[in-house]
């Protein structure tokens, strides 16, 4: 039979498992089309759950072999099989602990949805978060059902790989045992014709550990950076939390199909290969930083994710914005932390601010949701990794790192909640989080406007804050925001020191006497909470923030500000930059006592979605043609005005003849890209394709390549495909690029032609999402074309992939979230598309729900 149609889980109806396990054993006959699982489970009634005692177990397209209980076949009768649960009632189970044992078989080359068990070129690979081992077996696939998993694999392929340690192997089986218990989503199992490249580290505590990164033959020489990164975040662990690894054994494996970008599973990392393969010839600065934060990322969660995990997926916070904040300072410690301070704010206000404003908006910790897939998203990630932030703040170092030893000893092998996270700051500290608590449960970026008086030496600084209506949530209550702000002289001398303000009312005001001129504030320094500040400082405060605050991040954020406003007034009414903004760039670009990476970021504009939004906070309808435009005639006016300074700082940034991708170096290739990409226009490309021609790595190749797409090379396209066309990583590059530089009216036609390339395997998450995101991220003119052409190419595609893919369908369906910003033309014709993908029949859970939510 069917079950019903999908509906919400609240996090209010969350109720204990009746049964818990003690121990799994799994059994897999590997076959592409007739895979045969046999699991074996101990099961234990839990003394919290509920009275009815039935056993309920979660399964999705299984084909049920075999069922049988303490060794007594089952039959039809014994239980009741729908589409996605099999249950068998208390009366036909023998007491209150039990063996269950079933055979079921699932078909690895069909599952399409890159969700449970399926074939990725060959190989086999799992991805069970959040729900995908339900399609491995039956079981309880909740993550407050933890136990140790002991696995055996027969095949024929020569690599057999699954989570914990390796206790037997012959011809044609392996054997893996985790003594450490874990959930379901934490299960994985890979099976294939792999390549180690192998190494070794020893713990704190002396343990030798085995290390190997997997991949396909040929990928072995693109492997080195990220061993380096993996033992870099086993020191940090060590060194900064006192976490050590914990079994014999760390396996990374890199996959080509892979719907995230990587999966912490117990001892067995599954990477899309993105995240783990590069050489300097083949991958950016960005990649290589990229592949060090996620290896980073996921081996953090040995410890906040997979010792102590979450409870229920409401909590998916909890693992996740933890360990994206432990991720973002051990990046501070490896390269520069303003930098990389800025681009995390960069990103949060991208996605994250945008998802708040938007239908789309929700709480760190969701009250319900329809499918946890669709919960994977920045305000999770990005926002719950700026509450802890902020926690460490409002405590303090010290008060933090004693709430984490407290954390890891009190719940160490247990499922947990945001209650019992904070919990272990309230006892360090004594202090009450119940209002703090409120930013994990109100959705929605809160606006701290600010009012400032100054007379007879006294200033007087005010703070509101408020918080905007979300979906399902008209009405806010204050939280705890900590503000740290300081003062700067009109000379530009910093005369009160950073301090910080709790504002915890609805209203503060900072009263400070004896000052002999009006100062100049330094607000939120450091991004200290994730806030929007309604401030208006005039021209001349932000540009002596911009040349003498002693806070980085605001020193950048004045920048910015100056360059949202000319912009935003040449939109308006094509007033020219100012003489002032122009020259203070000019100053900041040839400032040597500022990292290169620091002054490279400086000289960003700010995205064309960032001026459609800064049109809308002023009341206006953006219009995405006349954005583009506006941008780019104020990156060549930058270019023509700058162009002394940037071609001297072209010359002295060649970091020499051998690559590195460290701090260093890649800071300054990138403030030497930005002054290529300011000045490419005003030669018609020739130091562009010198620059290109001479590139001996990724990052300066593709920075010639970018340049050369803009100004209309006829040949650049044709030249990078043949030399790159066999090396599948470099191709998603290509497919990516041409359309986000491609001139707005041409970008869909431009897409439309490349879905028919032979290189273009729409199945394959990676080369989809480059192209599709290359019109709707890379070239939002592009995208938003009046016609509506890019609309509906995204409708299309989407409706198509969703038989296949629902996961990337949805993720992929947000371009559409922002569509209420523009005028009622452009709205009309994404309200049509909109329903248009609501009306097909059989469309996923996953992409029915983003749409729906979309369109309110």
């Amino acid at each position: 039979m069917k079950d019903a149609a999908p509906t919400a889980i609240h996090l209010a109806d969350y109720r204990p498992p009746n049964y818990l396990i003690d121990e799994v054993h799994l059994s897999f006959r590997l076959d592409p089309g007739a895979t045969r699982v046999i699991s074996r489970i101990r099961f234990r009634a839990n003394p919290e759950g509920l009275d009815d005692g039935n056993l309920i177990l979660d399964g999705e397209k299984l084909r049920l072999v075999e069922a049988r209980i303490d060794g007594s076949p089952l039959t039809a009768l014994d239980y009741l099989l729908t589409d996605t649960h099999l249950t068998v009632p208390a009366a036909r189970l023998p007491g209150d602990s039990f063996v269950w044992e079933a055979e079921v078989e699932i078909a690895p080359r069909d599952n399409t949805a890159l969700e449970g068990l399926y074939m990725s070129n060959g190989m086999y690979c799992t991805q069970s978060e959040a729900e995908g081992f339900r399609k491995i077996t039956f079981y309880p696939d909740r993550p407050d059902v933890m136990a140790p998993f002991t696995v055996r694999i027969e095949s024929e392929l020569p690599v057999l790989l699954s989570n914990g340690n390796q206790t037997s192997q012959g011809p044609g089986f392996a054997e893996w045992h985790d003594p450490w218990p874990k959930p379901a989503y934490l299960f994985a199992l890979v099976a294939g014709d792999l390549r180690p490249v192998s190494d070794r580290f020893t713990t704190m505590d002396g343990k030798e550990v085995a290390l190997n990164i997997w991949v396909r033959p040929g990928d072995e020489d693109r492997c080195g950076y990220a061993m380096d990164a993996l033992k870099r975040s086993m020191t940090w662990e060590e060194n900064v939390y006192r976490r050590a690894y914990d079994l014999d054994i760390f396996n990374i494996v890199a996959v080509d199909d892979f719907n995230m970008g990587a999966m912490e599973n117990k001892g067995l990392n599954i990477f899309n290969s993105k995240y783990v393969l590069a050489s300097p010839e083949t991958a950016t600065d960005r990649d290589f930083d990229f592949i060090e934060r996620i290896i980073a990322h996921e081996y953090f969660h040995n410890w906040t994710g997979n010792r102590i995990t979450c409870r229920d997926w409401f909590q998916l916070c909890l693992k996740e914005g933890l360990t994206v904040f432990r991720d973002q300072q051990f990046t501070e410690d490896m390269r520069s932390a303003p930098v990389k301070r800025i681009e995390d704010v960069l990103q949060l206000r991208t996605r994250q601010f945008r998802e708040d404003a938007g239908p789309l908006a929700h709480n760190v910790r969701p009250d319900s949701y329809i499918e946890i897939n669709n919960f994977y998203t920045a305000t999770v990630y990005e926002k719950g990794a700026e509450l802890i932030r902020m926690l460490r703040l409002l405590v303090g170092v010290e008060a933090y790192d004693q709430a984490l030893q407290l954390y890891f000893d009190r719940h160490d092998g247990q499922a947990c909640t945001i209650e019992d996270w904070l919990a272990v700051f309230e006892d360090v500290t004594a202090r009450d989080l119940s209002q703090f608590k409120r930013w994990y449960t109100q959705a929605g970026t809160p606006h701290v406007t600010v009012r400032e008086h100054f007379e007879d030496g006294t200033y007087r600084l005010t703070l509101r804050q408020t918080v905007p209506p979300t979906p399902d949530q008209p009405l806010k209550e204050p939280a705890v925001i900590p503000v740290a702000f300081g003062l700067l002289s009109p000379a530009g001398i910093e005369t009160h020191p950073t301090r910080i303000i709790e504002l915890v009312d609805p209203e503060t005001t900072i009263v400070i006497d004896g000052l002999a001129e009006r100062p100049v504030p330094s607000l939120l320094r450091g991004f200290s909470a994730p806030v929007i500040l309604d401030h208006a400082p005039s021209f001349e405060d932000r540009a002596l923030l911009l040349a003498h605050d002693t806070d980085p991040f605001n020193r950048w954020e004045a920048g910015r500000s100056l360059a949202r406003e000319t912009l935003l007034a040449m939109l308006a009414d094509g007033t020219a930059p100012a003489p002032a903004f122009l020259d203070g760039l000019a100053r900041l670009a040839a400032d040597e006592t500022l990292d290169a990476d620091f002054r490279a970021l400086a000289l960003a504009l700010p995205s064309e979605d960032d001026i459609a939004q800064g049109a809308v906070d002023a009341g206006l309808v953006p219009d995405p043609t006349a954005i583009h435009a506006t941008r780019k005639t104020l990156k060549e006016t930058i270019g023509r005005h700058l162009k002394p300074t940037l071609d001297a700082l072209y010359e002295a940034m060649d970091p020499g003849p051998v690559y590195s991708p460290d701090a260093g170096q890649s800071g300054k290739r990138a403030l030497r890209n930005a002054a290529l990409g300011l000045t490419a226009h005003l030669d018609a490309g020739e130091r562009a394709l010198a620059h290109y021609e001479a590139a001996d790595n990724m990052t300066d190749q593709l920075a010639g390549f970018g340049c050369l797409l803009d100004i209309g090379d006829p040949d650049i396209a044709t030249r990078f495909h043949d030399q790159w066309r066999d090396d599948r990583l470099v191709m998603d590059k290509w497919f990516l690029l041409q359309i986000a530089h491609a001139a707005p009216e041409k970008a869909v036609a431009l897409a439309e032609t490349l879905t028919g390339h032979p290189l273009f395997d729409w199945k394959n998450p990676n080369r989809f999402r480059s192209l599709v995101s290359g019109l709707t991220v890379g070239n939002p003119a592009g995208f938003h074309d009046p016609s509506g052409a890019g609309y509906a190419f995204l409708a299309d595609w989407l409706i198509r992939l969703d038989r296949l893919n629902p996961q990337t369908a949805a993720r992929m369906s947000t371009a559409f979230e922002t569509w209420k910003r523009y005028d009622a033309d452009r709205q009309a014709l994404i309200a049509a598309e909109l329903t248009r993908i609501a009306g097909t029949d059989g469309l996923s859970p996953d992409l029915s729900e983003m749409i729906a939510r979309i369109r309110a």
